[in-house]
């Protein structure tokens, strides 16, 4: 849950949690907490108020994260994947088998902004009355946590799975220091000579539907090395990053994943 206003609604989204069997709350700047609004309307659902962590920025949490869904209810003017509460659910399942996932939630009078929703691989939109879209927060997350729990029960998609065990999956912290990188490699080029902030987040959305593991980020980050050299802007050789990245998977072993609100 991201900047919440209202305490009782982090309360709220406590009790939805327990009842559909989630445990790891996430918030980013919440205005009040830990307070007794909080704990009121959690009605019992106290061990996960005193188990949710605290973050000042949404990067920071997420950044461990291979798949983030973030929730909106308008449609942006850059597209972006977009999925409805079944799908984002059916997704989630899939993809805590191998790697930490978070659902995100924005505030609750304006929603998740365009730089919360660059950080997700897909959007979520709950299908409701579009004469009037706006959720509650508490309600929305109650949703996602029921869509979750039903889809659990039915082991969707065990070939995705599978398949994705094979590579380590990318975290968002992994990406945003490769998209760092690659803005930095492209400013020293005539690609980014003008206004930039539009077309980066295109490159961003491009490569969140195609990077998925920490090989191809070593990969990307590989040629990104090469290219500097190359236009003589860094004296440093290049290193086989993707080898390296291979090498350094096959000591790691398999670890517990989860599906945390934030």
């Amino acid at each position: 849950m991201v900047e919440t206003t209202h305490p009782g609604n982090i309360g709220a989204t406590a009790r939805v949690m327990a009842n559909m069997g989630l445990t790891q709350l996430c918030l980013v700047s919440p205005r009040s907490f830990p307070d007794p609004a909080a704990t009121a309307r959690a009605t019992g659902a106290d061990d996960i108020l005193e188990q949710a962590k605290v973050f000042d920025s949404l990067e920071e949490a997420v950044s461990d994260c291979g798949c983030v869904i973030g929730a909106t209810a308008r449609r942006r003017s850059l597209a972006w994947p977009l999925l409805d509460a079944e799908q984002a659910a059916a997704r989630l399942v899939v993809e805590q088998q191998v790697t930490n996932c978070a659902l995100i939630f924005g505030p609750e009078a304006c929603g998740l902004s365009n730089a919360h929703l660059d950080l997700c691989h897909a959007h979520l939109r709950i299908d409701v009355n579009e004469a009037f879209p706006s959720l509650n927060v508490a309600t929305a997350v109650a949703v996602m946590a029921y869509e979750f729990r039903k889809q659990s029960g039915l082991g969707a998609l065990e070939s995705a799975v599978q398949s994705a065990e094979e590579e380590t999956p990318m975290t968002m912290g992994e990406f945003d220091q490769l998209m760092t990188h690659m803005e930095i490699v492209l400013s020293k080029t005539a690609f980014l000579s003008g206004p930039k902030t539009k077309l980066l987040r295109k490159i961003r959305r491009l490569l969140l539907q195609g990077v998925k593991s920490t090989q191809e980020v070593n990969i990307l980050r590989g040629v990104l090395t090469s290219l500097e050299y190359a236009l003589g802007v860094s004296d440093k050789q290049p290193q086989k990053r993707a080898q390296r990245g291979v090498q350094n998977t096959a000591k790691n072993s398999a670890k517990n994943n989860s599906t945390t609100p934030t």
